[in-house]
């Protein structure tokens, strides 16, 4: 199997654990905020780590310290443009960008591809650049970390007065925008070996970006930042873990 192709599968596989994180609401099961926020906060940790171990740490083996900066320069201000320029809402924290006429559905999954993006380049580049194992752990870090997004997409939805059918089915819709982020990804980096570390840094920077400006603020926005904080600790040392089996 190509790199390139490899690419495109593992970020599928990966954007399609959102769809894990929907089915309780099929059986009307509703988590609290508290559970919300904590499964929010696990999924900032598994970035954070994966940003670290599969990403940064590589990419600076593979390009330097220098080039690896860049790259996260670029993709935090990427998706810093992203989010001030287009109109977007999130679940808690509600608008943000330009005012817009769009339906407020549209809005939200605008924000959740903005958010999904990155992760899926970043599963693109990692198999782009020929490391499977490395990238076999990220992809899997990615898919686990979804499955609490999948909850806190669907969840949300339900409560807004959503059939529990378009809840999963928005549930599942989130992730697929991540084999979009994986093929632009692989597709890069499969066409020149020369822009590996940029790329690996770019997906770092619009990852740690995310986590900082939207999922540690959002989950400790109602009073639950114990729960969020042993959240992302448990989420970090998972994906730290999984780095140590297949890296």
């Amino acid at each position: 199997m190509s790199n390139f192709l490899a690419g495109i599968i593992g970020s599928l596989l990966a954007g399609l654990a959102t769809a894990i994180g929907g089915v309780p609401v099929l059986f009307s099961k509703v988590y609290s905020r508290k559970v919300l926020d904590t499964m929010l906060g696990f999924s900032a940790g598994v970035m954070l780590a994966a940003t670290a171990f599969s990403l940064l740490v590589p990419a600076i083996r593979t390009g330097g310290v220098w080039k690896t900066s860049i790259g996260v320069v670029m993709g935090s201000i990427f998706v810093e443009l992203v989010d001030r320029y287009i109109p977007h809402e999130h679940f808690f924290r509600g608008h943000e960008g330009p005012p817009s006429h769009l339906k407020k559905i549209l809005l939200l999954m605008i924000a959740i591809t903005i958010h999904n993006f990155p992760e899926g380049m970043a599963v693109g580049v990692g198999f782009g650049s020929g490391n499977f194992g490395m990238a076999t752990s990220l992809a899997i870090a990615i898919g686990i970390q979804n499955i609490p997004e999948g909850s806190a997409v669907a969840m949300p939805l339900l409560k807004m007065g959503f059939s529990k059918q378009k809840a999963f089915l928005f549930a599942l819709l989130s992730g697929l925008v991540e084999p979009v982020g994986g093929l632009i990804g692989a597709g890069i980096v499969s066409f020149t070996s020369r822009l590996l570390p940029y790329m690996m840094g770019f997906a770092a920077g619009a990852m740690i970006y995310v986590i900082s400006d939207e999922m540690i603020p959002e989950s400790h926005s109602e009073g639950n930042e114990k729960n969020a904080t042993f959240g992302v600790i448990s989420g970090f040392l998972v994906m730290m873990i999984l780095d140590n089996i297949f890296g």
